[in-house]
């Protein structure tokens, strides 16, 4: 199909619409727009998920079975997927935590934690 078409009026603009909203999932506009998702299908993703689990029950199983004295083993890192950044969570603001353990919280500290 020549794009052409719709400067020469025989290609509606109805049809072009269509054509670019079903456009293949590897084709150069979505690649153009999201970039390396375009290649992650969801049996991919999946794939990676397993991948991920896997590796964590792996290390709880070396952590469980390793002795006392022993060096624990390092977290695995997660398998890296397109839109998915590295998840950090954020730290909690200073105000929601008590400053000692014999410390009472504040109201406004309540509030904010069951909010």
């Amino acid at each position: 199909m020549d794009l052409l078409d719709w400067h020469r009026g025989s290609l509606s603009t109805r049809r072009l619409s269509v054509l670019v909203k079903h456009m293949p999932r590897d084709s150069a506009v979505n690649r153009d727009l999201h970039g390396e998702a375009v290649e992650w299908d969801s049996s991919t993703h999946l794939l990676a998920a397993a991948v991920g689990h896997l590796a964590v029950a792996n290390w709880m199983t070396t952590t469980l079975n390793s002795g006392e004295d022993s060096e624990p083993p390092d977290y695995p890192e997660a398998v890296p997927r397109p839109g998915f950044p590295d998840f950090e969570p954020e730290p909690a603001p200073a105000d929601s935590i008590p400053s000692s353990p014999d410390t009472a919280p504040t109201p406004d500290q309540l509030r904010n934690f069951f909010s």
